[in-house]
């Protein structure tokens, strides 16, 4: 007796049908007749017969297709545990900060969850410095901002983030709308990356763009610092909103910025395909399960899946 042979019976008896059973198991008819014919000599028993609407299982059929679906999920189970079990290796990921504040312990959780013999090493910096940690072979996969891939790395898009004005409550001339254009926004004193980094540079062409020009009254390229000056009242900043999800939402504000077609561009870049290790490939998936499952939840603010 074979796994495939207790695979046909179950399909056929599910389906009703040998002709249906066939193309859904991508054989032809004859084949699976044959193979069910050689269960039922191996058994010494019928297991099918033949109605006005199609096939039916006798009553011998009915007992062993119970116990076949049960043979059938304990061979599934243990190929899967027989496949993370094997599945060990090492893995580096680079996460921006913003990036790392919503993704890190949902993706650690989950690869750990699925492939507890892979060791990771997580790598948080800006996204620039990511993708040059890429390209001297440092990491092996990390979620960087368009902008900062090179193109000879193997990239795809992610997700897309909003941009939102973020301020403390307690902010002087912070709005209290949900949506403001940068236009309304001139007088706000505001604290942003530098100029080096890729979210200042996608802001920046944004206000010229409106012709107009923002009112920043300090630098800082530690996301958490940077939080820190939001969060006391000193000045607002312009972040996407993963970046808010170590802050207490009833301390700070929230407002999208209005205008189109303002997002950062997340994506998955990693080395070429032919180097990566099948511990990374399995990572790869698992990372991409999670983004999935955040957005789906609602637990990454203001982000979108790519089309693709």
């Amino acid at each position: 007796m074979e796994l495939r042979q207790l695979r046909y019976f179950v399909r056929v008896v599910e389906l009703g049908s040998m002709g249906r059973a066939a193309a859904d198991l991508g054989v032809v008819t004859s084949t699976l007749s044959q193979q069910i014919s050689r269960l039922e000599s191996e058994l010494s028993t019928r297991l099918l017969r033949r109605t006005t609407t199609g096939i039916a299982p006798t009553d011998a059929g009915l007992a062993f297709w119970r116990q076949a679906q049960l043979a059938l999920r304990h061979a599934d189970e243990a190929t899967r545990v027989a496949q993370q079990a094997r599945l060990a290796g090492h893995v580096s990921v680079g996460l921006a900060p913003s990036t790392a504040s919503v993704l890190a312990l949902p993706f650690m959780t989950a690869l750990r969850q699925r492939y507890p013999d892979v060791s990771l090493r997580l790598v948080e910096s800006l996204s620039g410095n990511l993708s040059a940690m890429l390209n001297a072979r440092q990491l092996d996969l990390a979620v960087l901002f368009e902008t900062d891939a090179a193109s000879h790395l193997s990239s795809s898009p992610l997700l897309d983030e909003r941009l939102f004005l973020i301020g403390a409550s307690t902010l002087t001339g912070m709005p209290a709308t949900q949506k403001v254009r940068l236009k309304d926004i001139l007088a706000l004193p505001l604290v942003m990356p530098s100029g080096t980094h890729g979210l200042r540079a996608i802001v920046s062409t944004a206000f010229a763009r409106a012709r107009c020009k923002p009112n920043i009254v300090a630098e800082v390229d530690g996301l958490a610092i940077l939080m820190d000056v939001v969060r006391s009242g000193l000045a607002a900043t312009i972040q996407p909103g993963a970046a808010t999800t170590r802050l207490p939402a009833s301390e700070i504000r929230l407002a999208e910025l209005a205008e189109s077609g303002l997002r950062r561009r997340n994506l998955l870049a990693s080395l070429p395909e032919d180097e990566l290790s099948p511990a990374v490939l399995a990572s790869r998936i698992v990372l991409r399960d999670v983004v999935r499952e955040l957005v789906a939840n609602a637990a990454w603010p203001g982000a979108s899946l790519h089309e693709s």
